[in-house]
């Protein structure tokens, strides 16, 4: 939402709509790079940014500061958050790990995954194919509960609670692999082809599809994270030439733009 449009401050919104309003439009600015990182978010700035009151703006901090889009500094106040690169390659090696691991234990222990939980996870995601999730990174909450299912599934519950410590340190990031229809439709394909090989109880075959399937959105994930970073900058720089509000900088990135994709 532009500066210019009209919020959802009238009397028919409901306040969790206007909530919603308000962290959608901030979220996929952050994500776009349109602020500059370390940049204070204002209350009163975004609540002009998008016609609404400080209310819904101050709880959309709150949910972007549980995703580790901004941090709260002592002062109180909230800041878009650089995304740290090296740490998210230390985080994903540690995500491959637990992943593989989650599916082929049951070979080194004889056991075998619970068919019931793989078949409710397949049918959930059949479902999704030709649907059209939004693109503005939500998508990322389905994609972590299939990646958890398959884990619970080799009935390992420290193994499954593992990752999904690791799934909330990265998500902010991983925001970035669900950004185009593309990707989500791809996503959709490989879960069902891991799932299915799981299924038919070749699991060597399905972890090698999880290690490709991981591998792929992890480059997604970096160029895409660095492609921000630089509008962040190019975003500082201009501010500081010109003078303007970082509130005033151009529009979204183009994320369709094609990406050079190793190991996909």
């Amino acid at each position: 939402m532009s500066p210019s449009s009209p919020g959802t401050n009238t009397p028919g919104a409901t306040a969790a709509s206007r909530v919603d309003t308000a962290y959608a439009s901030l979220r996929q600015a952050i994500l776009d790079g349109q602020f500059a990182f370390g940049l204070h978010l204002s209350e009163n700035a975004m609540a002009t940014r998008l016609g609404l009151s400080r209310t819904p703006v101050r709880e959309a901090f709150t949910r972007l500061h549980a995703e580790r889009l901004v941090e709260r500094r002592a002062d109180g106040g909230y800041y878009v958050a650089a995304p740290d690169l090296a740490r998210l390659e230390a985080l994903y090696e540690l995500r491959v790990t637990l992943e593989l691991r989650g599916i082929t234990r049951v070979i080194d222990l004889g056991i075998t995954h619970d068919r019931d939980r793989l078949a409710q996870v397949m049918d959930s995601w059949q479902h999704l194919r030709g649907t059209e999730p939004p693109l503005d990174g939500s998508f990322i909450k389905q994609d972590e509960a299939y990646h958890l299912n398959l884990a619970a599934a080799s009935g390992n519950p420290a193994l499954t609670e593992a990752l999904a410590g690791v799934n909330l340190q990265i998500r902010a990031v991983r925001s970035y692999d669900f950004l185009t229809e593309d990707r989500i439709e791809k996503t959709i394909e490989e879960h069902l082809a891991i799932v299915g090989k799981l299924l038919d109880g070749h699991t060597e075959a399905a972890a090698n599809l999880m290690a490709t399937h991981i591998g792929a959105s992890m480059n997604v994930v970096r160029e895409r994270a660095q492609r921000a970073l630089l509008a962040m900058l190019q975003t500082r720089s201009h501010t500081s030439q010109t003078g303007q509000t970082a509130l005033s900088m151009p529009g979204p990135i183009d994320w369709a733009e094609p990406l050079t994709v190793s190991g996909a």
